[in-house]
């Protein structure tokens, strides 16, 4: 185990050398998400939070809840682990609802499983506030949670039949989703789809 986890801080340390000198924050938000992780199973949890809430910050003006709750989920999960169970508890209250919002069952499924896990009264949800559940909110207007999962997976590089992997749905099921964004954003291809979410960061 020892080696692996220092594998892997030997790789992240070379990944962010590399984009030290562009600040993408998508790209900076996944970085810290690595490293929010690594640092979580090296035992430093403290500091495993702070990258975890700085990955979450990057994503403050963008509109991107697939990574958001994804990102969410391991900082929730993570600190479940080290035993910061009210933390942990909502932290992964605000990626359930992500992934609810996302049509995400499967992924509302794992939250619940480590929610049940933090043994914490859940209480009230997640602050309404939140900047980026608020641009998820703000997003609804135009596509469905499953429209919206479609068109951040495909923005992002994936092929349809990886779409459908991650999401549980058929193929057709992404295209059909796909033949709808494309009207609603009166754009006609994946390039384009692209193009606009580069816009948003």
């Amino acid at each position: 185990m020892t080696n692996k986890l220092e594998r892997a801080q030997q790789f992240l340390d070379e990944f962010e050398a590399i984009h030290r000198a562009e600040h993408i924050p998508s790209d900076q938000a996944r970085l810290k998400w690595a490293r929010g992780r690594l640092l979580a199973a090296q035992g430093d949890a403290d500091t495993a939070r702070d990258y975890f809430e700085d990955a979450l910050h990057e994503l403050r003006t963008l509109n991107r809840p697939y990574l958001h709750a994804r990102i969410s989920f391991a900082f929730g999960q993570s600190m479940r682990r080290a035993g910061k169970r009210r933390l942990a508890s909502s932290v992964l209250r605000a990626a359930r609802d992500l992934y609810e919002m996302l049509g995400a069952h499967t992924y509302v499924q794992r939250c619940d499983r480590e929610l049940k896990a933090t043994g914490v009264d859940q209480g009230p949800g997640p602050d309404p506030a939140d900047p980026v559940l608020a641009a998820v909110q703000r997003e609804r207007v135009q596509l469905t949670p499953q429209e919206t999962a479609v068109a951040e997976l495909v923005a992002g590089g994936s092929t349809n039949k990886e779409v459908a992997s991650q999401l549980f749905i058929a193929e057709k099921t992404v295209q059909y989703h796909l033949t709808r964004i494309y009207t609603k954003f009166g754009i006609r291809s994946r390039s384009e789809l692209a193009a606009r979410y580069r816009d948003n960061e």
